[in-house]
């Protein structure tokens, strides 16, 4: 009898056991079906703009300097890529996998599984990858290249931060309900995390992970666009306007009321802000000192995000139902040529050679 009592509690010991090893499972790249896989690419020698495009599961890599598709790079074992993040020296591109569609808008997203890949930014090489508990819409490194920064998009919304070089987590921080992207300020002093189920953004302080302040803003944001006027323009997707948090204050100081449901919000070159109008295919035009629209452009069907050149001559826009990327004349507000891409391209990132 006491035999049998012993064998019974070591069996239901080593089920506990096997139970907690399993809950701290690392999911961080190794051998395997669950490691995510690119194709490598010769290595780019160009002034290059990276596409993600959430249905083809690719990035398509166009030379910006002859307007044309110069390399894919594809992906297995993580669908759906959504936005895309570079390090400061140029060197790795951060992949987001919310792992479901999110180009009918950023409240679909529950119910997947989400995933981080890190590839070399001149050929597409793996280099780590993790896959997560829920959906993220973004990963972005930290300023001095250390963390990864991504966030889980659910009920319980919180803030992953990553090691840059293992992807292993480094700390957990709770925000609000449902948070999509994560964005830095210019200085890098804080994060900011729209959290859509609460319609409000967290402020992380970059040094110390400690969320300072919880700022209201419109009905379900999706992003904290960064300015280099240090202030954040917050697109509210249900809301349809645009927010804008002044990073000295962490307070709105000025909301753009909308006719559409903006994508994404910029500040331009020659500064103005650009907001891109995915319903009606446009990129629509604003004073920064004001609420005053001063234009519009139509591009194509789904316009959604925007990058500039380097030399802010350029923009370029990702037109997620057409298929294509827009090449625009910054100054002329004109559009130079478009581009074909994958199915449904998303977030766009440029690069100089």
């Amino acid at each position: 009898m006491n035999s049998f009592i012993i064998i019974t509690v070591v069996f239901i010991g080593t089920l506990l056991l096997g139970c907690n090893e399993h809950v701290a499972e690392d999911h961080s790249i190794h051998p395997g079906s669950s490691a995510i896989v690119s194709t490598e690419i010769p290595a780019i020698s160009y002034n290059a703009l990276f596409v993600v495009n959430g249905n083809s599961n690719s990035i398509s890599v166009i030379n910006t300097d002859s307007a044309k598709v110069a390399a894919t790079i594809s992906f297995t074992n993580a669908t759906y890529p959504h936005h895309i993040g570079m390090n400061s020296s140029r060197s790795k591109l951060a992949v987001a996998f919310p792992g479901s569609d999110l180009s009918e808008g950023h409240g679909d997203a529950h119910g997947s599984q989400g995933s981080v890949a890190v590839i070399d930014a001149l050929t597409g090489k793996m280099l780590a990858s993790k896959k997560l508990t829920y959906p993220n819409h973004n990963a972005i490194f930290s300023l001095d290249d250390t963390e990864i920064w991504t966030s889980q998009t659910t009920t319980l919304g919180k803030v992953l931060i990553l090691d840059a070089a293992t992807l292993e987590v480094k700390k957990e921080i709770l925000v609000g309900k449902d948070p999509a992207e994560v964005t830095f300020s210019f200085d890098g002093k804080y994060a900011f995390v729209c959290n859509g189920g609460d319609n409000s953004v967290s402020v992380i302080e970059s040094t110390t992970k400690n969320v300072v302040k919880t700022i209201p803003v419109g009905a379900n944001p999706v992003g904290a666009w960064q300015g280099k006027n240090n202030m954040m323009y917050v697109d509210n997707e249900t809301g349809k306007s645009i927010s804008v948090i002044d990073v000295s204050t962490l307070s709105v100081v000025r909301t753009y009321p909308l006719s559409f449901t903006p994508a994404m919000a910029l500040l331009s070159p020659n500064n103005e802000l650009w907001v891109t109008d995915t319903e009606n295919g446009k990129v629509v035009f604003f004073a920064v000192d004001s609420t005053q629209k001063t234009g519009e452009l139509t591009v194509a069907a789904g316009a959604h995000a925007m990058a500039f050149s380097g030399d802010g001559k350029f923009a370029y826009i990702t037109n997620q139902t057409a298929g294509t990327v827009s090449i625009i004349s910054v100054e002329n507000k004109n559009t130079i040529t478009q581009i074909p891409a994958g199915d449904k391209p998303n977030g766009c990132l440029w690069r100089s050679k």
